[in-house]
């Protein structure tokens, strides 16, 4: 029974373990080898609250529960010369006339732990490019170029 013991202990102090920000993995799917990148942003969501007010109360107004807004998620990586499948399907959507519709991905953030063993994975659903920016060309600088592209989705959820 000892045995058993530890090892549940074990296993529930790994649930209540702090996660690492810094190990992570973004796959575009079906790009899932385009996908280095430095930073990821933007994993947010807010509940619109919407005021209702009921004739004869003055002392409150009700906050009734709106629509959820998700924020755009921001992608930064250093600049590669390449053509690669990811950096094509962004050129094609904000380069596009609309005569087709966007085509979405999904893009699926997972964190790692110092195993190389994942620990939570976020979904992002129906994602496309709406912006892309490079960082500044500085010639007193020695700095890598950053590509940053911005992604709207339709939601997220952990998986």
């Amino acid at each position: 029974m000892p045995g058993l013991l530890s090892n549940l202990a074990d296993y529930v102090g790994s649930l209540n373990e702090l996660q690492p920000s810094f190990y992570f993995g973004v796959s575009v799917l079906p790009f899932a080898l385009d996908a280095a990148f430095q930073e990821v942003s933007g994993l947010s969501k807010q509940m619109e609250v919407e005021e209702a007010v009921s004739g004869g109360e003055n002392r409150f107004a009700y906050r009734l529960p709106g629509r959820v807004k998700y924020e755009n998620l921001v992608l930064r990586r250093g600049v590669a010369i390449s053509g690669a499948a990811f950096s094509v399907w962004c050129a094609s959507v904000l380069d596009s006339d609309f005569a087709t519709p966007v085509k979405t991905m999904d893009v699926l953030v997972t964190l790692y732990n110092h195993q190389h063993m994942p620990t939570m994975a976020w979904n992002v659903i129906g994602a496309y490019p709406v912006k892309w920016s490079m960082s500044d060309l500085k010639s007193q600088e020695n700095a890598l170029l950053i590509e940053t592209i911005e992604l709207a989705y339709r939601r997220y959820v952990l998986v």
